[in-house]
């Protein structure tokens, strides 16, 4: 399935040349009222690789590894999805009868030819009569979406913003034999769910939770220490330093200025990028899924006695619009294993206030992954902040987190 041309690309062109880069500034008009932008985002999203095929094939040579060492259930195995809607029904109908092997990496490298799994893009050729994987590149959506299992476990419609929880990107990364030892002993380190955006910058190992990419709108903060007031920012820093996408980055808070290539493929579609992921609203709860007569009375305390609202404040349920926190003013650290302050690596030396729309899809919290449920958030605070909470305030409070 190629990636359609898109259309207004002159237009979008020249916005592009208000995304420079300098100290965290990467500013966007609002395009979100643009519906041919929107869907330009959508695809660049989901399918751009940024021309970083450069880094995940030339250098990592992840092409070979997959083509001959992972099959579709190993695939599944370290969280990678498939999108049941870019499968052709004689392929639905070859998984369901068994005729189509999940153990064979030729099964792959068909459903990459067919743009089918999520976050991944490869190129497929015939090669002396048979179709080989002779590039692979990364998007957006690897980290930045799941699916809804509706077809089987790992696979279905795509649910994108949504962080992928299972996916393994350590795991993964660790497959290549470009890699020593020492390197792939840190990426297996990570586990599920998680990715360390500055290990390749500072050589520290801090693996940091993926966060949702939905309920972003409105909020000028928009990482857990609040580097850059656009989702542009983080696009541009992601695509350059840790997709490997042809570009530039720089921002002189963290000492960090990376140049890939010598054809810019990221700066023309951040803006139409960035309108895409603002119109991705977070998800609501499932029906039945909390109870509501303890959730009301959890609103109460929320608002009142856990002072929680004091900083997950107005409807976006965050203050990172006005200010950050310090470290210590934080119940996340000290990290885990002794690793370093995440807050330490980043530009702002702090930390913003988490939204909490759909938090109740996102576990584990906290930027580091300590709280593995809502009610570990809650008693975390109720100890460190000595809330004074009874065990039946908890349990309604972690209702009314569930509820958002």
């Amino acid at each position: 399935m190629a990636l359609a041309r898109i259309p207004r690309l002159a237009a979008l062109s020249a916005l592009a040349a208000l995304a420079a880069c300098s100290n965290g500034s990467d500013s966007q008009p609002d395009l979100t009222q643009d519906p041919a932008v929107v869907e330009q985002g959508k695809q660049i999203f989901r399918f751009d690789t940024f021309g970083d095929e450069t880094f995940w094939t030339d250098t990592l040579h992840m092409n070979e590894v997959v083509a001959s060492a992972v099959d579709p259930t190993t695939a599944l195995s370290v969280g990678l999805k498939v999108d049941s809607e870019a499968l052709p029904a004689e392929v639905v109908q070859g998984i369901q009868n068994g005729s189509i092997s999940l153990t064979s990496p030729d099964t792959t490298v068909a459903l990459l030819k067919l743009n089918a799994v999520v976050g991944l893009k490869g190129t497929v050729e015939n090669v002396n009569g048979k179709d080989t994987l002779t590039h692979l590149g990364t998007t957006c959506a690897l980290c930045h979406s799941t699916v809804d299992n509706s077809f089987a476990p790992g696979i279905g419609k795509r649910l994108d913003g949504w962080p992928n929880d299972d996916l393994n990107p350590g795991a993964i990364i660790a497959l290549s034999p470009a890699l020593t030892p020492a390197q792939k002993a840190v990426y297996n380190s990570w586990g599920k769910g998680k990715y360390d955006p500055r290990f390749n910058l500072d050589g520290k190992n801090g693996p940091q939770v993926i966060p949702p990419a939905y309920g972003l709108a409105g909020i000028h903060k928009i990482t857990s220490t609040g580097d850059g007031d656009e989702i542009a920012y983080w696009n541009r820093y992601v695509a350059v330093t840790q997709m490997g996408g042809h570009g530039s980055f720089s921002d002189s808070r963290i000492g960090v200025n990376v140049v890939n290539g010598t054809d810019d493929q990221v700066t023309s579609k951040l803006p139409a990028l960035q309108a895409y992921q603002l119109t991705l609203a977070a998800p609501t709860p499932p029906a039945g899924s909390f109870d509501a007569t303890a959730a009301a009375r959890g609103k109460v305390l929320f608002e009142g006695k856990a002072g929680c609202a004091g900083c997950h404040s107005g409807d976006k349920f965050t203050d990172a619009n006005d200010r950050l926190h310090l470290p210590s003013e934080v119940v996340s650290e000290p990290e885990p294993n002794g690793e370093p302050s995440y807050a330490s690596r980043s530009a702002t030396k702090m930390y913003r206030t988490a939204p909490l729309k759909g938090v109740w899809q996102h576990a584990p919290y906290f930027h580091n992954g300590t709280a593995a449920t809502l009610d570990d958030v809650v008693n975390t605070y109720n100890v460190r902040k000595s809330l004074g909470l009874s065990g039946a305030e908890v349990a309604d409070l972690v209702q009314y987190l569930k509820s958002l």
